[in-house]
């Protein structure tokens, strides 16, 4: 008998989060209010004692106004790996600001340091690494070009909550921001959704005035306020980034669930890890002793010698009703990039050799032992 279709991802929604929403639409609030400002709370009280945080409508608005905020304009570079999705890059163009894209480590699939001193010009301003899969990057190297060269970072926190460096959150290091997805496939999910954390309170107060329409007064102040609270200034041309109410309802459950939804996540990969061990397979780099991995995604490199390259491989996985993926197409492979880089895959023969091998198998909470069980045994069967 066929067996039903498994999917890559799926979320996984409670009737707290349920009842929430219920709430919110009874309420009245359903734009951004006042659990809104409860999930900024608990999220920030999460990440560290003096970060602030700015919900917003996806990770691709809160980069946006991250690099906004710190400045990043016409005639700027900003550094980035070529291994990610096309958010980070797009953020920077939003700027009319230069994306310069680097190569990866093999091991990790996170940004070179040494790819990223290379590439350091006179017009760089900013790095902004990307947290893969999860896996914290290793920031200090990172740090010391900011401060030998005086540039910016901007973390890609997207796959990283929870995740922890040296011991650390990662949106609680040192930083200018950081940003993490709230998407459908996270680790917790508000639908859509992100959050930009930072300790710069001049960042943080002017990612709040971005967010709305570069409107001074948030709009909950103005129509909770008991007292006349009509006026308001517009005091930048700011965008339409606000998180609403309904979402944040999601997010603050999900938030609560989270320590359980990342034990439960370590628990499958070590599941993984111990199973496939034997296949002809490259299994992904686990943490540093000490820390957190978010367990986002669970890639997987396929060997020279298994029996089917990556796209058979996926093909035969399909035809057994289990859903994989690929991350990412390096963005140097993307028409768009590739023209407007004059980029090549010569340039960057890690992301290249990754990107060939590489296929995200299912790894998600509501998956159940027999589910994990099913993969595995199909993945046997197929690589064996």
């Amino acid at each position: 008998m066929t067996q039903a279709f498994l999917p890559f991802a799926l979320p996984e929604i409670g009737e707290e989060e349920i009842n929430e929403i219920v709430d919110s639409l009874r309420s009245g609030w359903i734009t951004t209010g006042p659990k809104t400002k409860r999930f900024e709370a608990d999220f920030a009280a999460l990440i560290g004692p003096e970060v602030e945080a700015m919900a917003v409508n996806s990770a691709t608005a809160g980069l946006h106004l991250a690099l906004e905020a710190c400045g990043i304009g016409p005639g700027d570079e900003v550094i980035l790996p070529t291994y990610t999705f096309t958010a980070t890059a797009e953020v920077i163009r939003y700027m009319g600001a230069t994306p310069v894209m680097v190569d990866v480590l093999p091991e990790t699939f996170n940004i070179d340091p040494q790819a990223v001193q290379a590439a350091i010009t006179p017009k760089t301003k900013m790095i902004m690494p990307v947290h893969f899969a999860g896996l914290a990057v290793d920031m200090e190297p990172i740090f010391d070009l900011a401060d030998q060269h005086g540039l910016k970072v901007v973390e890609d926190a997207a796959h990283a909550l929870p995740c922890t460096y040296n011991g650390e959150m990662i949106g609680n290091l040192r930083s200018d921001a950081a940003v993490f997805s709230f998407y459908a496939n996270k680790t917790m999910t508000t639908g859509e959704g992100g959050m930009v954390v930072t300790k710069n309170p001049e960042i943080a107060k002017r990612c709040r005035v971005m967010r709305l329409h570069g409107i001074s007064k948030d709009a909950f102040d103005r129509y909770s306020s008991t007292k006349p609270a009509w006026y308001y200034e517009v005091v930048a041309p700011g965008f339409k980034y606000n998180m609403p109410d309904l979402a944040a309802a999601l997010g603050i459950h999900q938030l609560q669930k989270l320590p359980a939804f990342q034990k439960k996540r370590e628990q499958m990969a070590q599941v993984y890890d111990q199973e496939l061990s034997g296949l002809p397979l490259t299994l992904p780099q686990g943490p540093n002793p000490g820390d957190m991995h978010s367990r986002h995604l669970y890639p997987v490199l396929l060997d020279p010698e298994a029996k089917y390259g990556r796209d058979d491989f996926i093909a035969k996985m399909s035809e057994h009703n289990i859903g994989c993926s690929v991350h990412f197409i390096p963005l140097h492979l993307h028409p768009y990039w590739q023209q407007s880089g004059q980029l090549s895959a010569e340039q960057f023969p890690v992301a290249q050799q990754l990107f060939s091998q590489e296929v995200s198998i299912p790894l998600f909470t509501k998956m159940t032992p027999d589910d994990q069980t099913r993969v595995i045994e199909i993945m046997h069967q197929i690589l064996d």
